[in-house]
């Protein structure tokens, strides 16, 4: 059994980011063809997700993707069952690379509401963290979203995060709440400013043992999420890239001292199927040292 003492310990004090590998149906085409993957080049769901597999088994086997920089990766329900050098990856991330491994659970977004999407109801869920449990993942993410500065609708949309991490906590792992602000809203430094008081009033009411992550858009006003980083029931803040480029977003967190990375598109930026090993590599190595660097300033 993984020693999740010790993953708590890595997320908790780590000087690193976490890897966003966790792309599903809906924005696996997206990332494909930014991998220079055409939808000809593939017939059919199976043969996508296969192609997107091939991708993240050479993102982590690359030289750079290991605890010295990456200290968790999240991962799609799918990618439990596959494998990178014959090993199954949760295990592979933690045995081979020091990388903590986490679960992406959420099954995508309601109709928006009062400016928001809360997560849709997520079937089997205490199932699957059993089985990722068992795997050795640590802990989960799970998505929604935010339009607009509502207080109704915020209020409600941390309210599902927290129903939904409790089930998480009940089964002995760790949840990444991720209430994302749309970074293209007319008033995220106003919702920006709601959730973080909607956050904290729910943190309030944890209890020992009762840990969390949250995984939040880089705010407008840098430091506005330092109160919740430092409270003792939360393990980590860490912010989505939320489709700011990998040099906008580094700057950003780096003005974000309490928070570190955990970036999807921003991490694979530039890398290229057609790319030789080593330039495959190369231009990883530096997205992650950027990444890094502002994870850590």
């Amino acid at each position: 059994m993984p020693d999740f003492a010790k993953m708590r310990d890595q997320m908790e004090k780590g000087a690193g980011f976490i890897a966003a590998l966790d792309q599903s149906g809906g924005s696996t085409p997206k990332a494909l063809t930014l991998y220079g993957v055409d939808s000809n080049d593939y017939d059919g769901e199976d043969a996508m997700f296969a192609e997107i597999q091939k991708m993240r088994a050479r993102i982590m086997s690359a030289p750079d993707f290991t605890s010295a920089k990456v200290i968790g990766a999240i991962l799609f329900e799918k990618t439990l069952g596959e494998a990178v050098e014959g090993q199954a990856v949760p295990s592979y991330l933690w045995e081979k690379r020091g990388v903590v491994p986490f679960l992406k659970i959420d099954k995508g977004l309601r109709d928006e509401n009062d400016d928001v999407q809360l997560l849709k109801p997520i079937p089997g869920l205490a199932a699957t963290l059993a089985e990722a449990k068992g795997m050795g993942v640590y802990g989960t993410k799970e998505r929604s979203v935010i339009n607009a500065a509502n207080a109704a609708g915020i209020k409600s949309i941390v309210a599902n995060q927290f129903d939904v991490a409790h089930e998480v906590i009940a089964a002995g792992m760790v949840p990444i709440i991720e209430p994302e602000v749309n970074i293209h809203s007319a008033t995220k430094a106003e919702a920006e400013a709601m959730l973080a008081d909607a956050l904290m009033a729910q943190t309030e009411t944890l209890g020992a043992g009762q840990d969390i992550m949250l995984k939040l858009t880089l705010p407008e006003q840098p430091g506005l999420y330092d109160a919740l980083a430092d409270h003792p029931r939360v393990v980590r803040v860490v912010a989505l890239s939320g489709g700011y480029s990998t040099v906008d977003a580094s700057a950003r967190l780096a003005k974000n001292h309490k928070m570190i990375a955990s970036f999807s598109r921003a991490l694979t930026e530039g890398l290229q199927r057609d790319m030789s090993d080593a330039e495959f590599e190369d231009a990883l190595g530096r997205n992650i040292a950027m990444i890094h660097t502002a994870s850590i300033t």
